[in-house]
């Protein structure tokens, strides 16, 4: 509520559009289907990135964990990959694949990628040593000891990097389908949006693209978090 409430002071006091308008914009949208299809696009879109991205991220994360001697060194270069605005690839995708469906995925992928194997390396490397004494004492090595000891104490912080990479998921997405606006998508809607001066459309987009990264956190993400608490016992499940 004190939200809307600052949105209605915003819309009387500054150049904002008013929630009625946005609003009626979202329905105009919605009548015509253009906005139920732009969603769809767009969320096959990420979750193919963002796979796609998982696997090629742990891969990473757990190649840095192996090669100790140039980890550091690695792992400066692969954040300071990280901390590039995702709007920084887009040239290249569409230089190397077009103004096509490749260039958008690329854009997603390298988007978060980097924040999933920073969170895998460092939940992989940052573990408490007494437990891996206390395994070994017990007989787990090789893989048993992964899997039984340093992937259970890394998951916290392995997950935090996964919602972490999903949001720079979602900034890609968004910033390669505004390039690539002949494509469909939430970010062709708001292209338009800027193209015809239409401010309650870019921001009718602006709050969908805010109501599905909170409906995912909370239905997806949060229950998976719930799940891997009551399994493992990590704080409250």
């Amino acid at each position: 509520m004190i939200m809307i409430a600052i949105w209605v002071l915003a819309s009387k006091f500054a150049n904002f559009p008013s929630p009625v308008n946005v609003y009626k914009s979202i329905i105009k949208l919605m009548a015509n289907n253009t906005l139920g299809v732009a969603i769809l696009i767009s969320l096959r879109r990420l979750v193919v990135g963002f796979i796609i991205s998982l696997i090629l991220g742990s891969l990473i994360g757990l190649l840095m964990v192996k090669l100790k001697n140039t980890r550091d060194s690695l792992g400066k270069f692969i954040g300071g990959l990280q901390s590039m605005p995702n709007v920084c690839w887009v040239p290249f995708a569409v230089l190397w694949f077009g103004l096509n469906e490749k260039a958008i995925l690329f854009v997603i992928i390298i988007g978060s990628v980097f924040a999933v194997s920073m969170a895998i390396e460092s939940g992989m490397k940052n573990f408490t040593p007494i437990y891996i004494r206390v395994a070994e004492m017990a007989g787990a090595k090789g893989f048993a000891l992964y899997k039984e000891v340093i992937f259970p104490e890394s998951i916290p912080v392995i997950l935090a990097g996964v919602r972490q990479g999903w949001a720079f998921a979602w900034r890609g997405l968004i910033a390669g389908e505004m390039i690539a606006s002949s494509m469909n998508g939430l970010g062709q809607i708001l292209t338009e949006g800027k193209k015809y001066n239409d401010i309650n459309q870019i921001v009718a987009v602006m709050v969908v693209i805010l109501l599905l990264g909170f409906i995912i956190d909370k239905f997806v993400f949060e229950k998976i978090e719930f799940a891997i608490n009551r399994k493992y016992g990590f704080g409250k499940a």
